[in-house]
């Protein structure tokens, strides 16, 4: 089956909603066989959707195939942002009470620390490795450095590349 989107916009929204009438049905069936739940399945079959809605694509050949393309990488983030959360309150359990923060606060750090993951997947993996070994793990540039087995000018480029990239997450 392929299905083309031409630049009509009415046109390219008839042949999207054939795709979800067509596949949705198949698609959430399969996402909540993998993740054995079916809010979630229902959540990511729309993100799914709502991605090739906003894409610019002109032509789907295997729709099953493309879907299941776009949905693994909603899925991948989506386990990660679960991790990324599991984290977060596994940290938070071990604060006295008094110190852990409002719902609201939690909130608001999630979506942050959601933001920098983000950012940091956009990274080459060298330089979101010397990152997270100076910021998580406290390690010294030269110790980096050593552990990467790059020289140190090496790590203060990536460690340069880093930062930039979490100022312009900030502006």
């Amino acid at each position: 089956m392929s299905e083309t989107l031409p630049a009509n916009n009415d046109h390219h929204l008839r042949v999207i909603e054939a795709l979800y009438a067509g596949h949705h049905g198949w698609l959430y069936a399969t996402l909540k066989k993998k993740l054995g739940n079916a809010m979630d399945a229902a959540d990511l079959a729309q993100d799914t959707f709502t991605r090739i809605l906003a894409s610019q694509v002109t032509a789907i050949d295997q729709p099953r195939a493309y879907l299941s393309c776009v949905a693994k990488g909603i899925l991948i983030n989506w386990y990660q942002r679960k991790a990324l959360e599991r984290a977060y309150l596994e940290a938070l359990a071990h604060l006295p009470a008094q110190e852990v923060p409002s719902p609201e606060l939690r909130f608001l750090v999630l979506e942050t620390l959601h933001e920098i993951d983000a950012m940091l997947d956009t990274l080459p993996a060298p330089v979101k490795r010397a990152f997270l070994l100076s910021q998580i793990g406290g390690l010294k540039y030269d110790d980096i450095a050593q552990q990467l087995d790059v020289s140190l000018i090496t790590v203060k480029r990536y460690m340069k590349q880093a930062f930039v990239q979490c100022l312009m997450l900030v502006e």
